[in-house]
């Protein structure tokens, strides 16, 4: 797994040491950045179950300012730190320990508003949905946001039939069994 494109092109990035976390292949990273780049504009990227934190750093790497980087679970915070610190700009990253709920409140409380949301959680626990509605409500999503989900087929039918209104989707791709949504806040 490395970075895709940007400052820090072909960066091996480490993958956490779980099968519950699933890497996103190089494949699936550049379609995802190709579909968003005619609309990136922003500063604040949200990768809300960021695993490896590997979307987040590509981001970062792409021009993005700052990722703010989630995720639950002790191994892939140490991930995360660990691919951060090989970029050798800390300062573009903020590492959150915190299911995607309690990151979002704190967020609300600290007024932060994202340019980019990327949605990937594990399969079997998707409710991107319901993260979008949280967002929303708490004011975190700029105008014309863009999202970005990354599901199985399940996930994939869940965030299409259950999209808010004021949303709209730009592009949507499969490869494999991954399945790729984009997203914008009208």
């Amino acid at each position: 797994m490395r970075v895709v494109a940007g400052k820090n092109k072909g960066m091996r990035l480490k993958m956490v040491s779980s099968k519950l976390t699933r890497p996103t292949t190089d494949k699936v990273k550049e379609a995802l950045f190709s579909v968003i780049a005619p609309y990136t504009k922003g500063d604040l990227v949200l990768d809300l179950y960021a695993g490896s934190g590997a979307l987040g750093i590509e981001a970062v790497s792409r021009g993005y300012q700052k990722a703010y980087l989630v995720d639950h679970a002790g191994p892939a915070i140490e991930t995360i730190k660990m691919n951060v610190a090989a970029t050798k700009n800390l300062d573009s990253f903020v590492m959150i320990k915190a299911p995607a709920s309690q990151a979002i409140k704190q967020f609300a409380e600290q007024r932060i508003v994202f340019d980019l949301v990327i949605f990937d959680p594990p399969y079997a626990k998707q409710h991107i949905a319901k993260d979008i509605l949280d967002l929303l409500e708490h004011g975190l999503l700029a105008d014309q946001a863009l999202l970005v989900a990354e599901t199985d087929e399940h996930g994939f039918h869940s965030v299409n039939d259950n999209l808010p209104a004021g949303f709209s989707v730009l592009a949507q791709k499969n490869y494999g069994i991954t399945y790729l949504t984009v997203i914008k806040k009208d």
